[in-house]
């Protein structure tokens, strides 16, 4: 690092196979917004999951301008509905175990996993690091930082119950993808942006993606 300048101190975001893109595209929207360096991974899974949502195929040497589509389309899926720069986004790719995040001495401010799917939360709970997804969220615990596991998936069977409970008493948040209705959603972008509003709360970086609950009843009926 060069004098005068200050350490690049990124969230690292995790996107897996589990259902849901549009809510990693709304928190890394936020996090930009906010301020925020992200280090992206992407994990195979998840870009045949992007291709069936999204229609967009993510691709490593063309990772940058296929993110600015992603992130420029709506949960509707309507494309140009935001206007978005991804100027402090580093990706890395899935099947890359000596990246940067690989590492504990590489500085980061913790991990957000959105979507998480079943396969991902067992294989972070076991400590498999079978990709630089899992072993980035290992570090995370390993290092004591802040990491979000956005869980998408329904019915729970027993044993990713029991991951997810593995998890907790890591010092992991396990936060379901569960849309709510009180802040007065007229559109699916609504519901979408609460989830991704909700894991930014558990990091602790400040948005403005949904209405908080003021103790009023009847807000939800009253449009954003």
């Amino acid at each position: 690092m060069k004098p005068g300048q200050t350490q690049r101190t990124p969230w690292i975001v995790g996107v897996s196979g589990a259902s849901g893109t549009p809510y990693a595209a709304a928190v890394l929207r936020a996090l930009l917004d906010a301020g925020e360096s992200v280090d992206l991974i992407v994990s195979r899974a998840s870009r045949l999951t992007l291709l069936d949502e999204t229609g967009i195929s993510f691709r490593d040497a063309h990772w940058d301008e296929d993110l600015h589509e992603w992130l420029a389309r709506g949960a509707d899926g309507k494309p140009g509905t935001f206007d978005i720069q991804t100027r402090d986004v580093r990706h890395w790719s899935p099947g890359d175990l000596a990246a940067g995040p690989s590492s504990g001495s590489y500085p980061s401010k913790g991990m957000l996993i959105v979507p998480a799917s079943t396969a991902c939360v067992a294989g972070v709970a076991l400590g498999l690091s079978k990709d630089l997804l899992q072993r980035a969220a290992s570090v995370t615990l390993k290092e004591g930082r802040k990491l979000v596991v956005a869980v998408r998936e329904t019915p729970l069977n027993g044993q990713t119950l029991r991951h997810m409970v593995t998890l907790d008493d890591a010092g992991a948040t396990v936060l379901p993808a569960s849309p709510a209705f009180y802040a007065g959603a007229t559109h699916i972008q609504d519901l979408v942006d609460f989830v991704a509003g909700r894991v930014l709360d558990a990091a602790g970086v400040e948005h403005t993606l949904y209405r908080r609950w003021e103790g009023e009843l009847g807000g939800g009926s009253r449009t954003i």
